[in-house]
């Protein structure tokens, strides 16, 4: 009765439009009232635990980060060498977009942030060099979610922390998968626009580009080979990306005032205003399967009905497909990961591949309507109609579910780093 009574409640919320950290509130909150010992402190005791874990730190830090270089001319900057790079290879300036994008998430970390930062300065370039409307937006769009897969990625930190999972072997694991995708989607773009006009190569603008350039083509390489070679944790390199971001913004490019610092910090406040409620409150309701063993009991029945990984993970692709479309990663991963991750352990398939999977499995739910959180910003940014947009989309989410089924079947991929 008290099941039934609580799934009602939350259908009824989700109907309502009720908020996911509401709902997740309300979910914890009954469940030690009706099967824990009664006392909603316990929801309190949670909330502090989940709070009290340095790793946190790392994701307002991260944010703050990509925020700050969107803001000032980071973005630029690896543009134009990218853009200096590719001029002499068919559908050059299509190609620069895509490693613009993969370049400035392994900065940011956030898909959102590197399709606005690129596709602000990429959209206008490539319809003003002859690419079709529905390329370039498809191209900015899809390359744009490869902040979600390219550490230091937010939705990795998430899974990280809400399954107890090594954030830096994650990080580690997310470098094959996203060389893979990048490198699909180059292809993809050289074939499509072999007929664009290209330009010679020069030598002297180049240099002048990776002059202008170098600092921030240096971060990722500061960021993520810091955290390989040992020498600081994931939530330290996020404090060394927020200050080196601070350093070359102010004194190097000086391209940012204190005015600006001041606005990208309050709107990063802003965001973890919203995001850190709804990380408590789905690490309470972990905390209380936990010690209700509910993962254990769902490990045994679901044993009896997929008995070899091959199906499960088929069936987990599936699953996560459908949730992708309706619901945000960030929710997707606090909600899903703890109930999915033993069913994984338990057809020993590596934690660290799994988290990759479902963070590149979830990364589509960004390109498929109602949800697609990029079709919505590009929409936003552009200008463009939502489903004009959509369909753009396509070819991409075709070429991207080519790159999953390899990452999920070929585990060596995500995991020759770790």
């Amino acid at each position: 009765m008290s099941a039934l009574f609580l799934t009602t409640s939350l259908a009824a919320m989700l109907i309502l439009r009720q908020r996911i950290v509401v709902m997740l509130g309300f979910a914890a909150a009954f469940c030690y009232l009706a099967w824990g010992d009664g006392k909603l402190s316990y929801v309190v005791l949670d909330v502090w635990a989940a709070a009290d874990q340095e790793v946190l730190l790392s994701i307002p830090l991260f944010i703050l980060a990509g925020n700050i270089m969107s803001r000032g001319s980071i973005a630029r900057r690896l543009i134009k060498i990218m853009q200096e790079a590719t001029n002499p290879i068919p559908g050059g300036l299509a190609i620069a977009t895509i490693l613009s994008c993969a370049f400035f998430a392994a900065i940011s970390g956030s898909s959102t942030v590197t399709l606005i930062a690129v596709g602000s300065v990429m959209y206008p370039a490539l319809l003003d060099a002859g690419y079709s409307k529905k390329f370039a937006l498809g191209a900015l769009c899809a390359a744009g979610t490869l902040g979600i897969i390219v550490p230091p990625s937010i939705p990795l930190i998430l899974y990280g922390v809400m399954t107890e999972t090594s954030i830096a072997d994650l990080f580690k694991a997310g470098v094959g998968p996203a060389i893979l995708l990048t490198g699909l989607m180059v292809i993809y773009a050289v074939i499509i626009n072999r007929n664009q006009p290209r330009a010679a190569f020069n030598l002297s603008s180049f240099l002048g580009a990776l002059k202008e350039g170098i600092f921030a083509l240096f971060m990722p390489v500061l960021i993520l080979g810091g955290i390989y070679a040992g020498w600081f944790t994931a939530t330290e390199s996020a404090a060394v990306a927020v200050t080196y971001a601070i350093l070359v913004e102010f004194l190097i490019h000086k391209d940012m005032s204190l005015s600006d610092l001041k606005g990208t910090t309050l709107e990063t406040a802003t965001m973890m205003g919203s995001l850190f409620p709804l990380l408590m409150m789905a690490l309470s309701i972990n905390t209380f399967m936990s010690y209700e063993q509910l993962p254990h009991d769902l490990v045994h029945w679901m044993s009896g009905l997929i008995s070899d990984p091959v199906t499960f993970l088929l069936v987990t692709l599936v699953l996560l497909l459908i949730v992708g479309t309706f619901m945000d990663i960030g929710s997707a991963i606090l909600i899903i990961a703890p109930l999915l991750l033993p069913l994984a352990l338990a057809q020993n398939i590596d934690p660290v591949h799994f988290g990759i999977i479902m963070i590149t499995n979830l990364e589509l739910g960004y390109l498929t309507p109602p949800l697609g959180l990029n079709l919505i910003v590009a929409m936003t940014a552009f200008n463009e109609d939502f489903w004009l947009i959509a369909k753009s989309v396509i070819p991409f989410l075709l070429i991207m579910l080519l790159g999953l089924l390899i990452i999920t079947f070929v585990p060596a991929l995500s995991l020759m780093f770790v």
